[in-house]
């Protein structure tokens, strides 16, 4: 099968603005500009300075990703399950039919405010009242793909899906492929992806261009792929040395999708339930006035 680049069809610059008390957020996916990309409902590059965090709150219908790129983060449930992200580390938390937890920053005088990339994953209805569930892999355990072998220029992490045969052991309820890629010298790669799947990157670092047009796109852009039948995969190229970013691809979901905050289903009715749920303490959230966290109440 010959390689047919998929192109740019939007470029959003995700700017920096604060969020609560002291994280500073770039978001780009859940944005007026970027609202609707199925499966993807957020996608933000936080910062979290000494004093600020995510103390407990809900969520009930979606996946959430959180992929450390400096500094370490704790983080605890009404599930009984707590432990602590590190750097290079990711956690994969489907909320299902409800849980409550608490994400908190580690700040050490010697190290870096922690930095890293959290995304919301809508998942297919039928999941959505699945029990919670965690998968967590340290950075020893995300393995790397060398397109071009161990002392080639690039390296790609990844973190779910498959990439130059090298896969992850991470299964989503649904599909989902998501790639941490590392041009440490100026390069070229084609990298397959699923036709018909939504695809994006998010340049962390440094230029890239992409497919056949010579325009570059400049660190924190999220850029959203065509996905026509016979595009089957996208060509990226670095500009400079150093250059990073994040490749992430998944599967359509053909349903609404109806979102109150940390809630995420498919209909107005399920959202009034879930609103319900959460007051009553009950179907899922049965420790929602009941539970409190070590973490976030420090």
């Amino acid at each position: 099968m010959s390689s047919r680049t998929r192109s740019v069809i939007k470029s959003v610059l995700a700017i920096e603005a604060k969020e609560g008390a002291g994280a500073l957020v770039r978001r780009s996916i859940g944005t007026m500009v970027l609202r609707n990309l199925t499966p993807f409902l957020m996608l933000d590059h936080f910062r979290i300075t000494k004093g600020a965090g995510f103390p407990d709150h809900p969520h009930r219908g979606q996946a959430t990703v959180t992929y450390m790129l400096e500094g370490s983060s704790r983080h605890e449930d009404s599930a009984g399950h707590r432990g602590t992200i590190e750097p290079g580390g990711v956690q994969w938390m489907t909320a299902g039919k409800g849980i409550i937890h608490a994400e908190m920053p580690i700040h050490e005088d010697s190290e870096p405010d922690p930095v890293g990339l959290q995304l919301w994953v809508d998942l297919p209805k039928q999941h959505k009242m699945v029990d919670p569930s965690y998968q967590e892999l340290d950075a020893s355990g995300i393995p790397t793909a060398y397109p071009d072998g161990p002392d080639g220029p690039v390296r790609i992490k990844v973190i779910s899906g498959r990439s130059f045969s090298v896969e992850s052991p991470v299964r989503p309820l649904g599909g989902c492929w998501y790639f941490h890629v590392i041009f440490d010298k100026k390069s070229k790669i084609f990298h397959e992806l699923p036709a018909r799947w939504t695809s994006f990157a998010y340049i962390l670092k440094g230029r890239i261009n992409v497919g056949n047009d010579e325009k570059e796109h400049k660190e924190f852009h999220t850029l959203v792929f065509s996905a026509e039948s016979d595009q089957n995969g996208v060509s990226l190229e670095a500009l400079e040395d150093g250059t990073e970013l994040i490749l992430i691809s998944g599967e359509p979901l053909d349903q609404t999708v109806y979102q109150y905050g940390p809630f995420v289903m498919t209909t107005r009715d399920d959202i009034e339930m879930t609103i319900m749920d959460y007051r009553m303490g009950k179907n899922g959230f049965e420790k929602a006035h009941t539970w409190r966290s070590k973490i976030g109440n420090l």
